[in-house]
């Protein structure tokens, strides 16, 4: 293949069916895979628990969750026995998902086209349906916990803010553009640094010779890292104060 055919054959998703309707099915495959993964580490972790001085996972459980505590303490007002589970899940399932993006391109592709995959991308992250999934289910939920907690005051919200009820045409559409900002840039926050990365690995792979990958693929895999877990932080903290905005009543 050319460079330009390796690059597009990697970045086209398995799928089954067409259309709107098709799904991707590399990427149900690894978003469930991810979160099965997480959740059989919990299960080991609960019933490896010692008191005293934590040993190995454990410790590393442990420095996630008081991690994801101080900042759900940090950044969200009041509390509710649903955030803290949800910030911890998100960081944890984005993590996991974004870390297949530094495993080398044609490894679990090829084994999966060995086995019938037409096409296969293991970062599900990198494909713009997880992110703005996720990220409509946290838009969801603040819509739902704004109308909760403030009722008939967040509506009137749509029609006085910003420049009071003389100006309720222009509100509505300025604050119908805010809200649907906030899951708009938390998704494409994600899916783009994730694909830019994916991107980055097939240009190394289709250019540069086999022998010297490791001179392009190493500076950035180094960097990537950063890159991997600094956005799921950045998507839990922001979901907790997405979460903390429809509960507070400041603007």
């Amino acid at each position: 293949m050319t460079p330009g055919e390796y690059i597009q054959h990697h970045i086209t998703n398995w799928t089954f069916g067409e259309g709107f309707w098709a799904i991707n099915l590399d990427t149900m495959i690894m978003s469930i895979f991810c979160g099965v993964v997480i959740l059989l580490f919990g299960r080991y972790i609960k019933n490896r628990v010692t008191e005293g001085v934590p040993q190995g996972s454990q410790n590393f459980m442990e420095m996630v969750v008081e991690f994801v505590n101080k900042n759900v303490d940090d950044n969200y007002p009041g509390h509710n026995p649903i955030v803290a589970p949800i910030a911890i899940t998100v960081f944890l399932w984005i993590f996991l998902m974004n870390f297949f993006d530094i495993i080398p391109v044609d490894l679990i592709p090829g084994a999966m086209e060995a086995m019938g995959a037409d096409n296969y991308r293991a970062v599900a992250t990198a494909d713009l349906n997880v992110p703005m999934g996720m990220a409509l289910v946290i838009f969801i939920l603040t819509m739902y916990y704004s109308f909760k907690t403030k009722g008939g005051e967040f509506a009137m919200e749509f029609v006085t803010h910003p420049f009071g009820k003389w100006l309720a045409p222009i509100n509505i559409i300025m604050k119908a553009v805010e809200e649907l900002a906030k899951p708009l840039s938390l998704g494409l926050r994600l899916f783009g640094n994730l694909f830019a990365g994916e991107l980055i690995y097939l240009l190394i792979a289709a250019l540069i010779p086999w022998w010297l990958h490791w001179l392009g693929g190493l500076p950035w895999t180094i960097f990537h890292v950063l890159v991997i877990v600094l956005q799921a932080f950045i998507f839990m903290v922001l979901s907790i104060v997405y979460l903390a905005m429809a509960v507070s009543s400041d603007h």
